[in-house]
């Protein structure tokens, strides 16, 4: 029986040609495996100990890390729905990814992976823990930084919900029923804090829980920090707190004509206005998010379990986002994330077992061997601080 299961298909219109299915030995996310590498050379697994803590007891099958991995690629690979994950405990790459002993076994299933994302990083430990995994990432690419300034950028956006969903409301601004969540940035793209909102709260509402623990930490490193953001951020109370830290800022005020007429001659030559008009790429970075990583994803009725899967979706947008900065070729460098899912992520691949090892044999395509190893390079050459 098994014979004729396995029997390639022959096509009448070339005879020459066999139809076979190799089932869990074929990927199409081959280009993950870059990305893993440079989460073991950033210390991710060890981030994740610090930060994050395993409630299941001792006789869990799968690795905590291994489950929070999944999570993260799954997201970083374009997939927006957990019922991919079914499919994706045998592809090779899910399996690659995380311990040697689930390489035969599989990743998780769909009821077990979503019981991690709702249940067990609900814990309040382990959603504090999210927020300071995804911060420590970024600290260890800040650490190969040495300029002397660093430039924050903060901005609101709309997630569109859809049914009963908890704290979801209307925002007339956005004319839709929605979440509103504040994300703040550093001026690499790097999603530095974010905090989910309901859909009704004005746009800078909580801004000082993300921005002033940033701005101390910053200067605490020695570093001058300037700030940019919106005309909703144009507040008293926002412009005290930045004076008051020596805090230099390019801030958005509503239109006013008086003003516009007043001082319309200064605004040409004023460099203030470059600098605040870059603070745009802070839109870019939102859309980068939402289109690639899938962070309008919160689908779930109970707003916690949404804000897991809104860390969750940041820490993908983080990783790949590091990838960018870190070990991109300068050809390839201003790649958006979709561009690189498309062009590098999505890499077909076979897994090949041996006695003692394993083949993973990609097509060559915009991954070529030359790419992968010039990237590997870059990787092996970079200064990362342990701990």
């Amino acid at each position: 029986m098994g014979e004729i299961q396995n029997r390639p298909f022959q096509l009448s219109f070339n005879a020459s040609l066999k139809v076979g299915f190799q089932g869990s030995r074929v990927t199409s996310d081959g280009g993950l495996i870059l990305v893993r590498e440079l989460d073991e050379r950033l210390g991710f697994g060890e981030l994740i100990a610090q930060h994050l803590t395993d409630f299941r007891g001792k006789n869990a099958q799968l690795g905590f890390a291994d489950l929070l991995r999944q999570s993260v690629y799954s997201r970083l690979a374009g997939y927006e729905d957990l019922n991919d994950a079914k499919r994706l405990s045998q592809d090779p790459a899910f399996r690659l990814i995380g311990l040697e002993k689930i390489w035969d076994r599989g990743a998780a299933l769909t009821s077990r992976l979503q019981s991690f994302e709702t249940e067990i990083l609900a814990e309040d430990a382990n959603f504090a823990g999210l927020a300071g995994l995804s911060r420590a990432l970024i600290a260890k690419a800040e650490a190969l930084d040495s300029g002397y300034r660093t430039v924050l950028d903060m901005d609101s956006t709309e997630i569109p919900v859809y049914g009963e969903q908890e704290q979801s409301a209307y925002n007339g601004h956005f004319e839709s029923t929605c979440y509103h969540p504040l994300l703040l940035f550093n001026r690499d793209g790097d999603c530095l804090a974010a905090k989910l909102r309901p859909g009704n709260v004005h746009s800078a509402e909580g801004w000082e829980e993300l921005l002033l623990p940033e701005i101390e930490g910053q200067q605490k490193l020695g570093k001058e920090v300037v700030f940019r953001a919106d005309a909703a951020f144009a507040k008293p109370e926002i412009y005290e707190a930045l004076e008051e830290r020596g805090v230099k800022y390019a801030i958005r005020i509503p239109a006013n004509e008086n003003l516009d007429r007043d001082v319309g001659e200064l605004l040409p030559s004023r460099a203030g206005v470059r600098f605040y008009n870059k603070r745009g790429t802070a839109e870019q970075w939102i859309k980068e998010g939402k289109q690639a990583v899938k962070m309008t994803r919160l689908s779930c009725h109970r707003f916690r379990s949404n804000k897991v899967r809104l860390w969750l979706s940041i820490l993908a947008y983080n990783l790949g986002n590091l990838w960018r900065q870190l070990v991109l070729p300068k050809g390839i460098g201003t790649w958006s994330l979709t561009s690189l899912q498309q062009r590098l992520v999505k890499t077909a691949g076979r897994l090949v077992k041996h006695a003692r090892y394993y083949w993973l044999l990609l097509a060559e395509s915009h991954l070529t061997r030359r790419l992968f190893g010039s990237m590997l390079r870059r990787m092996e050459g970079l200064p990362l601080p342990a701990g």
